[in-house]
């Protein structure tokens, strides 16, 4: 007998989720963002569907925001802890902000990494 668990490296959220407020994407593209601007800050997420795990540090994960079902790579986080509700079927956890993509980064991000035209929010 076994289970199902996913492996992640993409830590692909929602604002509802846990996608931090604090990276507005019409500021970004005007100013952009720096991951220093975030230097000391963890953010929760939560209620991520199925019990997922992610890479540890010094492993990397993909930051990407969902909007409406479309991706917008963000840049690279490190998870810090991971929290399963095995009744729900959820995961929740914290992560810390390694770096922020340029706007043109951003861009071209999914075409690099994803390739998903039906995510592609650019």
């Amino acid at each position: 007998m076994g289970s199902m668990i996913e492996i992640n490296d993409t830590l692909q959220l929602t604002k509802e989720q846990g996608f931090p407020f604090e990276l507005d994407l019409e500021h970004h593209l005007k100013t952009p963002y720096v991951a220093e601007d975030f230097d000391g800050k963890i953010f929760e997420f939560r209620n991520k569907p199925k019990i997922r795990i992610y890479h540890v540090p010094p492993i990397r994960n993909f930051l990407v925001e969902n909007k409406a079902g479309k991706w917008i790579y963000w840049g690279l986080v490190h998870i810090l802890e991971v929290h399963h509700d095995y009744t729900a079927q959820t995961t929740g956890g914290k992560f810390t902000i390694l770096y922020i993509y340029s706007p043109d980064e951003m861009k071209k991000a999914q075409e690099l990494v994803d390739r998903n035209k039906e995510t592609k929010f650019f």
